[in-house]
């Protein structure tokens, strides 16, 4: 018998979000992540052989890593603890670990799985904490993060966990998603819908599974309750636009805002600088998180044209890791201003892109005899070190040496911006490499 819902709102109400509704019980109805959990996939061969070892999930939000643990361990029957790195403190992992220890005694098919949401959010006695158990098999840990786990997790502890990188889900599995919901949830069943276009839906989801579900349950929640939902880019762009106003660190907005935030300071706009800084410090954003990205906006945005943004983004990240909020605020509000203030100069980063693709492309170019140490007789002999001249020997501390290989003689990759400072360096530049000179 069919449950009308539009009759009883009290009933679905009760019921818990579209995305907890449509969470997956097991691989099969994973969506997905396949070179990882496909036929022959790793994580797929650890289920099948109950050969489970420690592992931390990286990428984005709402592309399964929860969802993929909580399978796990439920088809190996083990035992699931979960954890929040944003609540929990080192009591509370070691109370897990007592209870995982107890319980690992009697488990016959394999340690118990503790989860840890978040984990680069645990600090390094956090993480200390959890080392001895993973080291001794009292739990087999996976680990959830949107960070590069190698920034933030602890070396003995990293080095105990093979690391699986999640990737943003594609347009198929996003269809797939769609196409399950309105088919087999027990609400949305119940509606009629005319899908005429999902570029827009699945343009802001963004390649996550949560924000999908919960755009599709807003764009449901916008019907009247005999209405067709019309799926076209018209009503979902209209719809969020009108709802959707909330910053979510968890998903919805979290790329959007800092987005914004990185633009404006790129663009030279403090004042929308700090306005998208409060945002994310309001909807609860790590500051760690909002620290690194200055850091990296200080050497692909200013770089050569202030070297001193550098310095002051990277002491700001040791400050805000050392005195946290609400004080952090202060700090990533003075290096915002800044950096947006500063003039800009992104020829650092272009030029290191175009090294890197030209290296990748000449891997057979020789390094030149005379640039190579010759630290034994023969290679003395073979010419190694014939020819260099050692620069500080020369007026200026300088000679003209070719230093590519003669293949690449005369490749320039570093061009220098129109900002003062590299104004300077251009000169000088061209007054020592003429043949550099375009």
């Amino acid at each position: 018998m069919e449950m009308e819902f539009d009759d009883n709102i009290g009933k679905s109400r009760m019921l818990p979000p579209l995305p907890e509704r449509m969470r997956p019980k097991n691989l099969s109805e994973y969506v997905g992540q396949s070179h990882l959990v496909g036929e022959g996939a790793v994580i797929n061969r650890m289920i099948a052989g109950n050969a489970l070892k420690s592992f931390i999930l990286w990428g984005p939000p709402g592309v399964g890593k929860t969802t993929l643990a909580k399978i796990i361990a439920s088809t190996l029957e083990r035992e699931f603890y979960t954890l929040s790195a944003v609540s929990a403190g080192v009591k509370e992992v070691r109370e897990v670990i007592d209870k995982a220890r107890s319980e690992s005694i009697f488990a016959a098919g394999g340690s118990p799985v503790l989860f840890i949401d978040e984990i680069h959010r645990f600090n390094k006695s956090q993480q200390d904490a959890l080392l001895g158990a993973v080291e001794e098999g009292i739990v087999t840990l996976i680990g959830a993060t949107t960070e590069n786990p190698s920034f933030e997790v602890i070396t003995p502890l990293l080095s105990r966990c093979q690391v699986f990188v999640l990737k943003p889900l594609g347009k198929a599995d996003l269809g797939t998603l769609l196409q399950r919901a309105i088919t087999e949830d027990v609400i949305l069943r119940t509606r009629k819908f005319d899908i005429r276009e999902t570029e827009a839906l699945f343009r802001y989801s963004g390649g996550d599974a949560r924000k999908l579900l919960n755009i599709i349950d807003l764009l449901v929640s916008t019907f009247g309750s005999g209405e067709t939902v019309v799926v076209d880019n018209a009503n979902v762009v209209s719809r969020l636009n009108e709802h959707l106003s909330v910053y979510d660190k968890g998903g919805e907005m979290h790329y959007d805002i800092i987005s914004a935030f990185i633009k404006s300071i790129r663009g030279s706009d403090p004042n929308a600088a700090v306005y998208w800084l409060a945002r994310m410090l309001n909807g609860g954003e790590d500051p760690l998180f909002i620290a690194r990205r200055l850091c990296i906006l200080a050497s692909e945005d200013i770089g050569l044209a202030n070297p001193n943004a550098l310095l002051l983004a990277n002491a700001c990240f040791q400050t805000v890791h050392n005195i946290g909020m609400p004080e952090a605020r202060i700090p990533l509000s003075e290096t915002a201003i800044y950096l947006a203030t500063s003039p800009k100069s992104n020829s650092a980063y272009l030029a290191v892109d175009k090294a890197m693709s030209l290296a990748k492309d000449t891997q057979d170019a020789h390094v030149p005899l005379y640039l190579r140490n010759a630290p034994t007789q023969l290679m003395e002999e073979l010419g190694y070190s014939d020819g260099y001249k050692y620069a500080h020997d020369y007026p200026g501390h300088w000679t003209d040496l070719e230093f590519m290989p003669a293949s690449l003689s005369g490749t320039r990759l570093y061009e220098p911006a129109d900002n003062k400072r590299e104004e300077d360096i251009r000169a000088r530049m061209d007054r020592m490499w003429p043949k550099y000179r375009k």
